[in-house]
């Protein structure tokens, strides 16, 4: 196996362990900054048309991308090196601790019938306004963020990571700070920020189905049923408006034996959503299953992702 792959195999797995371990720097996130950099590229670069969203596209993820190129060709010789910048890399673009944290005081919050608190954490999670949800919509919003963004945080950069090593790890996070910064529906982004959701959608489209494969078979860690999982997802993925989204989310109900979709509320739009599973909304109690559940997905996708890793090193003489 060539060093230089071992290295990256190695380094994802320290990386995943920090993440586990500490959750997100607390301090100088390098994604935060990248986000500003971005932002200001953005008022440099912005034009109410597609192509002006391209060339933005392609520069933000673009030097990210190159960065890790070189990076991964000027560590070659040096293993321990390439590891530790792998392995911060990773720590940097995951966000698994956290996710499984917010899931947890925001099921804290609606134990004790604090929505005022509950409304107020919201915004952690997901950009729906939380003025007017109720326990259950408290609790909904929840489950199908910490769904999504298991895949969105933690098993996408895992997969790029393994596939692509320090260019994907950087790649994969700048593509999808990009889509939450101008992919959104909005006056402003309706065509600049068609590049930017676009790339997101593909780079999601193995992630996401992988992360609903692993929901299901971890199904039993919460008390579901692989079968019954399956057939959600099987029945459901698609009628999700993402592409993407609705394999994590149906396979994330069909775990919990409960329904999500329905009316979401933004900051000035409103959107209806499909139904997703059988059964009772979801209530305080399964957000700390919908946590356990994000956990057992995030390190069986750590251990694929050190797989790929290594595979690509064993088809290489050196490196």
């Amino acid at each position: 196996m060539g060093r230089g792959w071992a290295a990256d195999a190695v380094g994802i797995a320290a990386g995943y362990a920090l993440d586990g371990l500490l959750g997100d720097p607390r301090r100088f996130h390098p994604v935060a900054g990248f986000g500003t950099a971005a932002g200001a590229l953005e008022r440099r670069l912005y034009a109410s048309n597609r192509r002006s969203g391209v060339v933005f596209t392609a520069v933000a993820v673009g030097v990210p991308v190159g960065a890790g190129v070189a990076f991964s060709a000027g560590t070659r010789r040096w293993p321990f090196v390439r590891a530790c910048l792998v392995a911060a890399a990773t720590w940097t673009v995951l966000g698994g601790r956290t996710l499984r944290h917010e899931a947890g005081v925001m099921g804290t919050y609606l134990q004790h019938d604090d929505l005022e608190a509950a409304r107020g954490r919201l915004g952690h999670l997901c950009g729906r306004d939380p003025s007017q949800l109720d326990s259950s919509e408290l609790a909904r919003a929840t489950v199908e963020s910490v769904a999504e963004n298991t895949s969105d945080a933690v098993v996408a950069p895992l997969f790029w990571g393994g596939v692509a090593g320090l260019p994907g790890l950087l790649g994969y996070r700048a593509a999808n700070t990009l889509d939450a910064m101008v992919g959104h529906r909005s006056a402003r982004y309706a065509r600049f920020g068609t590049a930017s959701a676009r790339l997101d959608d593909v780079l999601n489209l193995v992630p996401a189905r992988l992360t609903g494969l692993l929901t299901i078979v971890s199904a039993p860690l919460v008390g579901g049923r692989p079968g019954e999982t399956l057939r959600v997802w099987r029945r459901d993925r698609n009628d999700h408006p993402s592409p993407n989204a609705g394999q994590c989310e149906s396979a994330m109900a069909g775990a919990l034996g409960v329904r999500l979709g329905g009316r979401n509320v933004y900051f000035g739009r409103t959107e209806t959503r499909p139904f997703l599973g059988d059964g009772p909304r979801p209530g305080a109690g399964h957000l700390r299953y919908a946590g356990r559940l994000s956990g057992a997905v995030g390190l069986a996708a750590a251990v694929i992702a050190v797989g790929l890793a290594a595979a690509r090193g064993s088809r290489r003489p050196s490196a």
